[in-house]
């Protein structure tokens, strides 16, 4: 690294978007994480989407 950084010509914010979504990685257990692997395997159908059904079942669990 340099020691100074000229950022006189810098833009504040340049590439800030504050409509922009996150999306943070989510870490299973591994025991989870075969479950939904072996789910999605045998319903043909992506890992996620086998997470998105369980937690949406769950949400109407709560809801209860």
């Amino acid at each position: 690294m340099k020691k100074e950084y000229d950022f006189s010509k810098g833009e504040r914010g340049k590439f800030h978007n504050p409509d922009g979504e996150l999306n943070l990685p989510i870490y299973l257990d591994r025991e989870i994480a075969d479950f939904v692997q072996k789910l999605s395997v045998e319903k043909k159908i992506d890992r996620s989407q086998v997470v998105n059904k369980l937690l949406r079942k769950d949400m109407e669990i709560i809801k209860l």
